[in-house]
């Protein structure tokens, strides 16, 4: 049977939750809850798996903080005999407004700390990551601040929307690949 790694990041803590920079974990979760799964501390990471069709989806929240993402990352990848082209990270991403998401099976890590960091553990940048639009509506300088902080009142609609596309994305792109699920995809854009 196919196994995919599907890899939210985020940071544990209270302080970081329903943040901008933890729509990875949202999103984790709100798959899982489709699944009617609970994820349960393992090493590394919260983890849980089921199946989606006839394929098993292992989905992991690294603990080890944004900056050491990569060491949960190729653990579990290395555990479950995962290859890196069945490795999905869901990622929050500056660059991108709001209204979009976007799918891509390789690129730069922008300046993210948890892809930089899955990166350096890997030796590639060759792996699937659904980039989740936050906007960069901040002041020069306030960055950190912006992207730990929680989504406005205003804002929580669309990210709901959002989110629950993006359990579809996975799901696609376990049962039909990369390439199907972005051309389905990566050209929406999200309004209420």
């Amino acid at each position: 049977m196919d196994k995919y790694l599907i890899v939210g990041l985020g940071n544990i803590g209270a302080e970081y939750a329903q943040t901008r920079h933890n729509i990875g974990f949202d999103v984790l979760d709100l798959f899982a809850d489709k699944h009617k799964v609970l994820f349960q501390s393992d090493r590394l990471a919260d983890t849980t798996r089921f199946r989606v069709k006839n394929k098993q989806a292992i989905c992991i929240k690294p603990t080890t903080y944004m900056n050491l993402s990569g060491k949960a990352v190729k653990y579990w990848l290395e555990k479950e005999s995962i290859p890196v082209s069945n490795l999905l990270v869901v990622v929050d991403e500056l660059a991108l407004p709001l209204d979009k998401i976007r799918l891509r099976g390789a690129g730069s890590a922008a300046g993210h700390n948890g892809l930089k960091s899955i990166e350096e553990a890997l030796h590639t940048d060759v792996y699937a990551r659904l980039r989740f639009g936050i906007g960069n509506q901040f002041p020069k300088g306030m960055q950190a601040d912006f992207v730990l902080s929680k989504w406005t009142e205003a804002e929580l609609p669309l990210v709901r929307k959002k989110a629950l596309v993006s359990v579809e994305v996975i799901e696609q792109f376990i049962l039909a690949g990369l390439q199907h699920s972005m051309n389905m995809y990566n050209k929406m854009i999200f309004t209420l």
